[in-house]
């Protein structure tokens, strides 16, 4: 960030934004050569620098209330959630310590949706690359502050009627069906996406499963990082792993009830970061 860029500073708790891009819950999050972080999210460009509990953000204090509070989850208070870790459940205590700055993204539905279709059986490297080049191909082309061309997330409308040529140089491979066919689904009209907002935790989940390609896994990410239903609980390998290794009679769902998903995000960061 230059001095003359437009910029806020706020004082933050439990916020790291290094482990919120490693988090595994966004690919638009990325750190640049200086340090900091560029976001493409919503629409806009964002960069946040980060010195322990103070953080830059590149932009005005309309802007940060309007969008990125609500995005970053900041009126939330995570150490509360922390607080009711039991003291004897060891490993969770030792993640939550590890992780201590990860938040849960309040993150757009629609690209949620295709973002995750695209990461079945993909590592975060490859997701990061399909999701950009599916942006520079369909999305709307910007500009940022600096002058540098960005891409917005595209629209179902520019997915929508796409054929298999089109979607071939984005590298999706068997996930281009899927995700031509769910943006037909919502454009058409067959499928009322947004109305998820206003549905309980499961009953979300049990309409997410109606759409082409996406299983309970990538559901249940959906839930967790779109709609904001922090008791969902995603399961990949990393988490199974968790799960066989320091719960192998269940994960105490009935003690960790309304913010298991929170946990979720501790266990899977530092199962990447040691494992």
């Amino acid at each position: 960030m230059t001095d003359k860029t437009i910029k806020i500073i706020k004082t933050i708790k439990d916020f790291d934004i290094a482990q919120i891009a490693d988090s595994g819950q966004c690919f638009r999050l990325n750190r640049r050569e200086d340090g900091s972080y560029s976001l493409i999210a919503r629409g806009r460009y964002l960069e946040i620098l980060q010195q322990e509990e103070i953080i830059t953000f590149s932009c005005d204090e309309d802007e940060f209330h309007d969008i990125w509070e609500t995005y970053f989850d900041l009126m939330t208070d995570y150490g509360a959630f922390k607080a009711q870790i039991e003291s004897k459940d060891q490993y969770m205590q030792q993640a939550s310590a590890y992780g201590k700055g990860i938040r849960i993204l309040r993150q757009e539905l629609w690209e949620m949706v295709i973002t995750f279709i695209i990461s079945q059986q993909n590592n975060i490297p490859r997701i990061k690359k399909c999701v950009e080049s599916l942006c520079r191909a369909f999305g709307e082309k910007r500009t940022n502050f600096r002058n540098e061309t960005y891409y917005t997330f595209p629209s179902p409308e520019a997915l929508a009627g796409l054929n298999e040529e089109d979607l071939n140089a984005c590298s999706l491979g068997y996930r281009n069906k899927y995700i031509r066919k769910t943006a037909d689904m919502i454009v058409s009209g067959d499928y009322d996406l947004y109305r998820l907002y206003d549905l309980h935790y499961e009953d979300a989940r049990r309409e997410l499963l109606k759409l082409c390609g996406v299983g309970i896994k990538v559901a249940e990410c959906i839930c967790l990082f779109a709609l904001h239903h922090i008791d969902a609980f995603p399961i990949d390998t990393h988490i199974q792993k968790v799960l066989d290794r320091h719960y192998p009679d269940g994960f105490p769902f009935s003690k960790y009830q309304g913010f298991a998903g929170i946990l979720q995000q501790y266990a899977f960061y530092y199962d990447v970061e040691h494992y």
